[in-house]
């Protein structure tokens, strides 16, 4: 039989009706391509000020499915606090993760972390801009929804990394991008801060063009259910001569409807408008964490760090301290009587009791001095703690005095010491050890630490007439047994940060983000040691360093190499090691 013929071509209805579906089927295949492309090309423009593009991300998850991997069912889905409305109530606590798997990243953030606010592919361009641009008044509110998500470090260390917070980001992400690891030049140094008053073309980062009136600052609480803390913000405002230029970020670790919030005012704003907490408050960002969230005061100093927005000056309080009228005048004034931009004035504080008559001037004329130190054990280590530290008339007058140490209690700065040594995202349940991790990091990148020559504020102790009230605020250990065993693993990771546990293999500790979060290059942490007496080896140190502090041998001898451009000591010309006198006084 033979086989069927092929038909031909033919100008019939159905044949054309044929080839338009075929041309339109190719035209849609066309088209298909071309939206592709335009999405490629709409993912790949810059993205201002960090946003995720959330649409994007949905469409892909819609059409390419979960990149990350299978769904897990074991998310833990906790709500978050809900109070009130705007972000200087701040709301943040564990975030509800949904399903997906823990590693999976959203293709805008991922995208978000390869290019600075202004577009620039900071990965590919050496020369990107890292500072942004000065901008005052500013508030975190502004940045709502642009917040970043992180792993809370006290689960993950317990083995939860599914436990989500969302966080304000940092003002500059990467430190070395700013310091390099070298000395920062004074150049350099000059584009962080604004001012009030922009210049002629607009730029509110004057650096020392900007008067000393008009200079921002910046200061950072931590408090823990703590209900002296809305009296220590109206004491900053209060008290300060210039409050227009003041900003302040706290964050508020409390149980909802059992604390009080920090910015809640004792009336509504309504009753009495003129309370400071009402007329100031586009000027306080509070970040409301859950207590159950608080894993010690440097998580929380972390995330107070995080809410800098380029200040020209940083301070750093607890949330428990009264301050002295027109104290921001004073502590600007003492602060470039050093003429040393990288000088960070830091104390612990001396107790209210006697210390502020009703009008808020100070009745002292003493301060405490840095310089009593030594080992003491906990978290399976031995490591550098304060002590009680001398309380005297300063020795050295018309400046604040160099001492070797830095104190958490009170620090005021220039605003890039934030930039250059953020706070340790990964030491959960640290409490002692806080204040090496800062400072010895500080020295290596250059900073120089200096007693006030007076207090512009006073901290509330749990003693005397305020012990009883004190005593009634909760402490954060009270979070302990949840986070059981973190800080022993935070501790050696602190003292292998600073090289303060040289016997401790390096293997034996997390080294997560250890440079952005680690030293600098203008010292190294050795010369500390050897200079102030301190030997990691056998955990001792040189005993009486007050003799050589407190009486200003220390500042005579080395204030003399602070660099002609004012960018620090430099202690590479000075061959001094502090050495206990009264031990060699013994041996002859």
């Amino acid at each position: 039989m033979p086989l069927p013929r092929p038909q031909q071509p033919s100008s019939s209805p159905t044949s054309s009706g044929n080839n338009n579906r075929i041309g339109l089927s190719l035209v849609a295949i066309v088209l298909c391509f071309y939206t592709f492309g335009l999405i490629e090309t709409v993912w790949h423009l810059p993205s201002p000020n960090h946003r995720r593009r959330a649409w994007l991300g949905k469409l892909g998850k819609k059409f390419g499915g979960n990149s990350g991997g299978s769904s897990s069912s074991s998310s833990r889905q906790l709500q978050l606090p809900k109070i009130g409305g705007s972000i200087n109530l701040s709301k943040s606590g564990i975030s509800d993760t949904g399903e997906g798997d823990d590693d999976h990243i959203d293709e805008g953030e991922e995208f978000d972390e390869q290019y600075n606010s202004s577009g620039d592919d900071v990965q590919n361009d050496e020369n990107a801009e890292p500072i942004p641009a000065a901008q005052w008044p500013i508030s975190i509110r502004d940045e709502d929804g642009d917040f970043e998500e992180v792993v809370h470090p006290g689960h993950k260390a317990k083995g939860h990394p599914d436990v989500m917070m969302m966080v304000p980001r940092f003002w500059v992400d990467d430190p070395t991008s700013v310091h390099q690891n070298t000395l920062m030049t004074r150049e350099l140094a000059m584009r962080i801060g604004s001012c009030i008053e922009a210049d002629e073309d607009g730029d509110k980062a004057r650096g020392d063009e900007c008067l000393l009136k008009d200079r921002t600052i910046f200061v950072a609480i931590a408090s823990y259910r703590d209900w002296q803390c809305r009296d220590t913000v109206t004491s900053i405002f209060s008290r300060a001569k210039y409050p227009e230029r003041v900003r302040v970020g706290v964050v508020d670790q409390i149980v909802e409807g059992e604390d009080g919030p920090c910015d809640a005012p004792y009336k509504s704003c309504k009753e009495d408008p003129l309370q400071e907490l009402c007329k100031y408050k586009s000027q306080l960002d509070v970040f409301q964490v859950d207590a159950q969230l608080a894993i010690g005061p440097v998580f929380a100093r972390h995330l107070g760090h995080r809410m800098y927005r380029g200040e020209y000056y940083y301070m750093q309080s607890d949330a428990h301290v009264t301050f002295t009228r027109e104290w921001d005048v004073d502590v600007i004034s003492q602060q470039e009587s050093t003429k040393n931009e990288m000088a960070v004035l830091s104390t612990y504080l001396t107790d209210i009791v006697g210390s502020i008559d009703p009008n808020g001037k100070s009745l002292r004329d003493t301060r405490p001095i840095m310089c009593n130190t030594d080992y003491e054990n906990g978290q399976n280590n031995r490591y550098l703690r304060h002590g009680s530290q001398p309380e005297a008339q300063p020795n050295i007058h018309g400046m604040p005095q160099l001492e070797p140490y830095w104190a958490a209690g009170y620090s005021f700065s220039r605003g890039h010491f934030v930039v250059n040594v953020p706070y340790d995202f990964y030491q959960p349940m640290i409490f002692q050890g806080e204040e090496m991790s800062i400072g010895i990091r500080g020295f290596t990148i250059g900073y120089d630490f200096y007693a006030p020559e007076r207090s512009v504020c006073f901290h509330h102790y749990a003693e005397g007439k305020n012990k009883r009230l004190r005593d009634r605020v909760p402490h954060y250990w009270e979070n302990s047994n949840q986070y059981a065993g973190a800080g022993v693993k935070a501790m050696f990771r602190l003292l292998g940060v600073v090289h303060m546990n040289p016997e401790i293999s390096p293997d034996k500790w997390d080294h997560t983000e250890e440079e952005k979060y680690g030293l600098g290059g203008v010292r190294t942490p050795e010369l500390f040691y050897e200079m102030f007496g301190v030997d990691v080896v056998n955990k001792k140190t040189e005993q009486h360093l007050c003799q050589f502090v407190e009486t200003g041998q220390m500042h005579h001898m080395f204030n003399e190499f602070l660099r002609p451009d004012g960018m620090g000591i430099d202690y590479s010309k000075i061959s001094y090691r502090f050495k206990d006198p009264f031990k060699r006084k013994s041996k002859h």
